[in-house]
């Protein structure tokens, strides 16, 4: 996984992932609800996606069904370990850091942090 999306195609993803294989129609329609995009730019997109191969594509109906190459987990661990060691040097705990500091947790995310460091220290 080389290539990385970019924020467009990453929200298309996090449709997919959401709701699972769909059409162009059914992730426009969620995109669209949250701001202004046209359908032939969905469209375009999915097909840009589908040649750098974030998407395969079901053609034996009328309308095609897309769907992710790569798990939400598989992409997003990519990502994360990409920015980990181009921005904080490779340290984890300054990425950490880092988010904790622009964006407080809430006490529920706090517990889940401290459930995951809790179950890294059992292993």
């Amino acid at each position: 996984m080389s290539k990385k999306p970019t924020d467009t195609e990453l929200e298309i993803l996090n449709v997919l992932w959401q709701h699972g294989p769909s059409t162009v129609r059914q992730v426009h329609d969620v995109l669209s609800a949250e701001r202004d995009l046209g359908y032939t730019t969905v469209l375009k997109m999915l097909q840009v996606m589908f040649e750098k191969g974030f998407v395969v594509r079901d053609t034996s109906s009328r309308s095609h069904i897309y769907t992710p190459t790569h798990s939400e987990k598989a992409m997003k661990g990519n990502l994360v370990a990409d920015l980990v060691d181009r921005a904080f040097a490779g340290s984890p705990t300054r990425l950490v850091l880092a988010a904790l500091s622009e964006r407080p947790a809430s006490a529920e995310e706090i517990d889940a942090i401290r459930a995951l460091l809790d179950q890294m220290e059992d292993t």
